[in-house]
């Protein structure tokens, strides 16, 4: 066992601690070359993770940079800063920390670079740009060990890709560089630590205690959810009487969107006037520190907020989390009770709001899933060809390199193991002259081979473009909202798409405050105070979270039990009239379901595939529909069904539904359509053909939507087989329209299809109905007109009407 220092076994016994297992396990194994830590919130597991280090730097002989922290997020890297200096200011180590992150000023980080502290704090963006300097080897000489925050958050994106590339440099330089990968929410340990590894060698796994099991229910309300929707307002009374009493509350959403219409509606309702709070990705920086400022302080008594507080950072007295919407992901759902009572071996507490009536099913799912200890999530496939693209110009920036070696260090990154010479070459013929197609201009010539066979940059002043361009993260193109007048305060930033919707008069919500659209000027959206109680326009834009896989089998694995005693009445009832008039879906099997309605025949595919996956599945559907004369009209899609109405029914939905026929005409979509031109965008980008940032302006997003449908169309029409458009196949199959979702679930059925012909719309299709753009209506009466409208269709269903309030328990 290795002894920790005296100094430290003072400090631990002053704070009234005791070492955990595992952070002495993290000691005793500080020479392993890679190592993953899965401890529980709270656990000491980033104390942990550093304690080898402030152990190797006590002693005060280390010079230059000793140990690299990199975090998903620049507030977690600022958060361990301020944590991390108790331990050193307390025991007086001769340790300097620091972080680096975009909010970093320029005279700070050209000192770093030259004077770098013992420990430094940063993102995955950050020390890509770090490695691209000429002078990166003599920055990183003493690196001895990095550390991996929230790693589960890492890897499930392409900013992890970009950070294991730039791993696998730090190794080159530092051959005896030792990795450690920290989280609390792993759901396949094996598959992190064969990403953090360094090839071929191993990577060990330690798990900690996992501690008391979190105290988390359904939040008990007097009124029932409603049939459809995604707000949670029938809940809000419950929920300000939680945070009456508790300290502090954090309530989870899933959108920004979501999140800004919460905020208004609980503000309206708050009698008490009880500080709340909004956080998320959208708001002004200020705004937000503000927020974090007043969390920490214990100022606040709720925070309605969105992913930007998912990880590990400890925002004062955090000691309850409400989700409301259903989780859709039971990984994200336990990373967040992870934010209550933020200490070791003390439960987490933690409510639940559905939305709406399905989403009662899929939080109970979710419920049983986290006892059971089953998180979930995706396989990612290979790296990326586009960050790879990134990552080759990174290389040449930082000056001439070996294309062999340089393969070699790709192929230790565990993304990138299986990677091909061909496709290694296919991507470096790409950054030096751009492809086929576009050889002939200069501005994709980026890359050339000396007589001695390295290769460097062209033009040398390419690098700053280079280094202007770093990043993985494609952001909706977005506008600066400020007060109207001349220094106006900022609020935010919106979506240019949704800007483009606005006419001077409408009122929207940002930051909790409903504004008026007064002007756009110099890419500004300038605005005015109202005080309408209402917005005209809901809010702006927010993509929506797919419900994973294995949430969606545990759904239907729900459904096959005789009855549901864990489930509120209501829902319970819902589901035995739908197994009386029609059936539940089943495993291994797709029900289809067919009924005339309002005088059109509708059809509700089951699929259970996940949002994009069956917005896809009808999309493909609607056009195979049409080409055999079925005369489809329109179709909306959820997580669990496609609805499609038409004017005629489907007799044989066999071959509606064969995989290399919707295979076929995806592609034949994809061809001409405008989602491929947005993920050529992107992927363009990313690899560097495309660029936002130069140095004398940032491209606005329409400047480089034009400039990437050209590029698009060139290639397209004179090199199809160009890198670019193989990337953009890929990823649009991969990403936006989730394809592979599709080809899970066909494989699941293997087409044991069951379609079943009713005289009217089933219970478990009734909701569909009432999705929105279904039912027309608009106005100040359009929550009355919904009700009245869900009632009628409730009605039609089978399902008797119920009371406005009623008290529904469910046991957990």
């Amino acid at each position: 066992m290795a002894q920790i220092p005296q100094q430290f076994q003072d400090w631990f016994a002053a704070k009234g601690w005791s070492i955990h297992p595992h952070q002495q396990e993290m000691l005793d194994r500080a020479t392993d070359p890679a190592l993953l830590l899965i401890a529980p919130t709270g656990g000491g597991k980033t104390l942990a993770g550093f304690l080898p280090s402030l152990a190797e730097l006590a002693d005060g002989t280390h010079k230059g940079l000793h140990t690299l922290y990199i975090s998903p997020l620049k507030a977690l890297a600022a958060d361990i800063k301020r944590n991390l200096r108790t331990p050193v200011e307390d025991m007086g180590l001769p340790i300097r920390i620091e972080d680096r992150t975009g909010d970093t000023s320029q005279t700070q980080k050209k000192r770093q670079r030259a004077d770098p502290p013992h420990i430094l704090l940063t993102t995955p963006e950050s020390l890509a740009l770090l490695t691209s300097y000429e002078d990166a080897p003599r920055m990183f000489a003493g690196l001895r060990r990095v550390i991996v925050d929230e790693i589960h958050a890492l890897a499930e994106s392409k900013r992890g890709d970009q950070m294991f590339l730039a791993l696998s440099r730090l190794q080159a330089t530092c051959p005896d560089l030792k990795r450690v990968g920290l989280s609390a929410t792993v759901e396949d340990p094996d598959a992190i630590a064969y990403l953090l590894a360094k090839h071929p060698d191993p990577c060990q796994i330690i798990h900690a205690d996992p501690g008391p099991a979190p105290d988390i229910q359904m939040l008990v309300t007097e009124e029932a959810p409603p049939w459809s929707g995604s707000g949670g307002k029938y809940a809000i009374p419950a929920v300000l009487e939680q945070v009456k009493q508790h300290k502090t509350t954090l309530i989870f959403h899933n959108t920004r969107a979501q999140a800004e219409l919460y905020f208004h509606n609980i503000w309206l309702a708050n009698d008490d006037q009880l500080p709340i709070g909004i956080h998320h990705g959208s708001l002004d920086r200020q705004q937000r520190e503000k927020v974090e400022a007043a969390m920490v302080a214990g100022h606040l008594k709720a925070i309605v907020c969105t992913g930007t507080l998912d990880l590990g950072i400890d925002w004062g007295d955090v000691d309850l989390i409400i989700q409301v919407g259903a989780p859709k992901n039971v990984k994200r759902l336990v990373q967040r009770i992870g934010r209550a009572n933020h200490r070791y071996n003390a439960p987490s507490k933690a409510l639940l709001v559905p939305a709406n009536r399905f989403e009662v099913v899929e939080c109970v799912a979710a419920l049983e899933a986290v006892k059971a200890g089953a998180l979930d999530g995706d396989p990612r496939g290979p790296g990326p060809r586009d960050v790879l693209c990134q990552h080759i110009l990174i290389v040449a920036a930082a000056g001439p390199f070996n294309a062999n070696a340089l393969f070699d260090q790709v192929t230790t990154v565990g993304a990138y193991s299986t990677l091909s010479r061909a496709d290694f070459d296919a991507c470096l013929d790409f950054c030096a002259t751009g492809g086929y197609a576009l050889r002939a201009y200069d501005q994709w010539k980026r890359l050339q081979q000396r007589p001695d066979g390295l290769w460097q940059l062209r033009d040398p002043r390419s690098a700053q473009r280079i280094r202007m361009n770093i990043g993985t993260i494609q952001d909706t193109d977005t506008l600066k909202v400020r007060f109207k007048g001349r220094g106006g305060k900022p609020l935010g930033e919106i979506e240019e798409g949704f800007a483009a919707t606005l006419t001077p008069g409408d009122t929207f919500l940002i930051g909790g405050q409903i504004v008026r659209y007064d002007s756009l000027r110099e890419m500004t959206v300038q605005v005015t105070r109202d005080a309408a109680k209402k917005p005209k326009i809901a809010t702006f834009l927010g993509t929506k979270f797919a419900t994973s896989t294995q949430l969606s089998h545990r759904i239907i694995e729900m459904f096959q039990q005789k009855d549901w005693p864990d489930l509120p009445p209501h829902t319970a009832e819902w589901l035995k009239l739908q197994r009386k008039v029609s059936r539940l879906p089943e495993p291994g099997r797709l029900l289809i379901e067919s009924f005339p309605h309002d005088g059109r025949v509708h059809t509700a595919v089951y699929g259970f595939a996940g949002r994009n996956a069956m917005q896809t599945l009808g999309l493909l559907l609607t056009k195979r529909m049409e080409e055999t004369g079925l005369n489809p009209l329109g179709f909306l899609a959820t997580d669990y069904a496609t609805l499609i109405w038409g004017l005629d029914p489907i007799r044989d939905p066999g071959p509606l539904f064969d995989i290399n026929g919707l295979r076929d005409g995806l592609e034949r979509w994809l061809s001409g359509n405008a989602v491929m031109k947005r993920t050529f965008r992107a992927s363009a980008t990313i690899a560097g053909l495309i660029e936002r940032n130069s140095p004398s302006a940032r491209k606005s997003g329409r400047q480089a939507t034009f400039s990437s449908d050209i590029l698009y169309d060139t290639l397209a029409k004179y090199d199809p087989d160009h890198l670019m458009l193989s990337i953009t196949q890929q990823e649009a199959m991969r990403g936006l329209v989730d394809f592979g979702r599709i080809e899970e679930m066909a494989a699941r059925v293997e087409g044991r299809i069951d379609l079943i012909e009713l005289d009217r719309v089933t219970p478990l299709a009734a909701p569909l109905m009432l999705e929105v753009g279904r039912v027309p209506v608009k106005g100040l009466a359009e929550e009355k007109l919904l009700a009245a409208e869900a009632e009628r269709l409730m009605s039609t269903a089978g399902l008797p009407p119920e009371p406005q309030k009623r008290d529904w328990r469910v046991p957990f």
